[in-house]
């Protein structure tokens, strides 16, 4: 072999591009993004209208890997809904600006009545989920229902309703963690 300037040049760039052996690169295989299915989810107004006479029972949230959730318990058979980015929250009937942390606001338009037997307790409640900041309860006057959860971001989310258990529903809220 000649020692020319360019063939120890084309010797070590040889060398090093052989060194690469896929072993030594590192990809990673899966992540969290990659395994969240919530790029279809979109951060529009979701929207189902239905007559019923059902009432809000309860309400839970919980956080999960790709995103925080909201379960919404119905008396009967799922009412309309709708569920947007708002930005302000406001009293159904009273009209006066409820605030919260967070730097967006998701609102949730029940048309059913909350029943007697519920009780939301504070009007706000602190959350500190990785995307929920806070629950809000903003109030139920002539059948309908408003809460809200302010949220770190307007990210993705959709709404979906669930029959059961029995006769009751529920009505689900899910917001993602990221873009």
């Amino acid at each position: 072999m000649r020692r020319t300037k360019f063939g120890i040049v084309a010797a070590t760039a040889t060398a090093a591009m052989l060194a690469m052996t896929p072993a030594a690169v590192a990809v990673p295989t899966s992540t969290a993004a990659s395994t969240c299915a919530t790029v279809y989810w979109g951060s529009l107004a979701k929207t189902k209208t239905l007559s019923t006479t059902s009432a809000l029972t309860n309400v839970r949230t919980g956080q999960h890997t790709c995103y925080d959730r909201m379960v919404i318990d119905l008396k009967s058979k799922p009412a309309g809904y709708t569920v947007k980015y708002v930005d302000k929250f406001v009293g159904i009937a009273s009209g006066i600006e409820v605030k919260t942390t967070g730097g967006a606001k998701l609102q949730i338009q029940l048309h059913a009545p909350a029943s007697t037997s519920y009780n939301p307790g504070a009007q706000v409640k602190t959350l500190n989920y990785k995307t929920f900041k806070q629950q809000v309860w903003l109030g139920s006057f002539e059948g309908e229902t408003l809460l809200g959860v302010s949220t770190r971001a307007r990210l993705p989310m959709r709404a979906f309703l669930l029959n059961g258990p029995g006769t009751s529903s529920r009505l689900v809220i899910d917001v993602a963690h990221q873009w």
